[in-house]
């Protein structure tokens, strides 16, 4: 072989060898990369957990203070403290029926300093209640822990002709809208029920929309109102008083604070059960660590007495358990069952 062919020869072979090594080389740079950016992903999720929360807390209330919602969250807040080691700040942002706080609260970083108090509202009937709600309540949201739910109490004026469930119905069937129910507005739960109400029964009555609770009931008891459907903590008071009459409670078993009042499905109205509920949640992609140990903090403070007493004198339940995906399940039902109701009622507060 000449000179020259043997030296091509040889630096043709280099440069195989060489691309080769440099390949290797590189596919070996490209695993290491993988196996830190792993290491570090796996470090991270590590000093999430063990080092969160590392300061305050800012638990949004999408309604104005004072009321069950908003006195029951504070009450959350305050318990989560010892818990967490950290203090919970409270921030009211009312409006739109709680969607622009739940709104804001979406557009937060989601790295556990943001949680918000959302309700059957703000997670299901203001999507079908307003044309355009700001967030997605399943894709925005990252579900932790279902705290209460409140029935309603179906009230009357005692001096109506009807005393019980079923005379209130045959009467309004023979009366078709002539009788006549007010609530604290419409979409809230006060009227939703009512419709819900009329639609298991085939009744139809005559919708009166107040600024409120305390205007309705005042009609009520005046007999310009025939009845309506509120809460426990605000209508059993004047139950007691003589000053109404109650027919129902909204909810699955009777109330320990009311234990004579019929619950709805005793009269074989299946569906007609309604509840104002509230849970936390967390903007999407909180860290699961993060969302585990606030659950976890969530669930002892349910338990303490302070929780308890507030949810016997409200006539709350506590949505034991109802947290993680079962919490995220839940409300994906709630917003077909309460888009549905709204959507047959024609209610609309745009």
């Amino acid at each position: 072989m000449h000179f020259y062919d043997i030296l091509k020869y040889s630096t043709t072979s280099h440069d195989i060898v060489a691309e080769k090594m440099e390949t290797t080389m590189r596919n070996i740079l490209r695993k290491l990369s993988v196996l830190a950016l792993g290491s570090l992903a796996l470090c991270t999720a590590h000093a999430a957990d063990v080092q969160w929360p590392e300061r305050p807390i800012k638990f949004i209330i999408p309604f104005t203070p004072g009321g069950v919602t908003d006195n029951t969250a504070r009450l959350l807040a305050t318990l989560l403290e010892p818990h967490l080691g950290q203090p919970v700040i409270v921030e009211n942002r009312p409006g739109a029926g709680g969607s622009i706080g739940v709104e804001a609260a979406a557009r937060q970083t989601p790295d556990g300093y943001t949680m918000v108090y959302g309700t059957q509202g703000t997670q299901g009937a203001n999507l079908a209640l307003y044309k355009k709600v700001g967030y997605d309540p399943i894709a925005d949201f990252v579900p932790v822990y279902g705290v209460s739910e409140s029935p309603l109490v179906l009230v009357i004026n005692p001096n109506r002709p009807f005393k019980t469930v079923p005379e209130l119905i045959a009467y309004a069937k023979a009366n078709p809208g002539k009788l006549n129910y007010g609530s604290a507005g419409a979409g809230t739960g006060t009227h939703l029920t009512a419709e819900m109400f009329q639609m298991v029964t085939g009744t139809k009555m005559t919708h009166i929309a107040y600024k409120g609770s305390s205007p309705a009931l005042t009609d009520l008891m005046a007999g310009n109102v025939d009845l309506m459907f509120d809460y426990p903590a605000i209508v059993l008071p004047l139950v007691n008083g003589k000053k109404l009459t109650a027919l129902a409670v909204t909810a699955n078993k009777r109330l320990a604070s009311a234990p004579d009042v019929p619950v709805i499905s005793e009269f074989g109205l299946t569906g007609a059960e309604s509840s104002s509920w509230g849970a936390v949640f967390v903007p999407a992609k909180t860290p699961p660590a993060i969302v585990k140990k606030l659950a976890d903090a969530i669930e002892k403070a349910m338990v303490d007495p302070q929780m308890v007493k507030n949810n016997q004198k409200y006539g709350s339940i506590p949505m034991t358990g109802m947290r993680d995906q079962k919490l995220g399940d839940f409300v994906k039902t709630e917003m077909v069952r309460w888009r549905d109701l709204v959507q047959k009622s024609g209610a609309s507060l745009e």
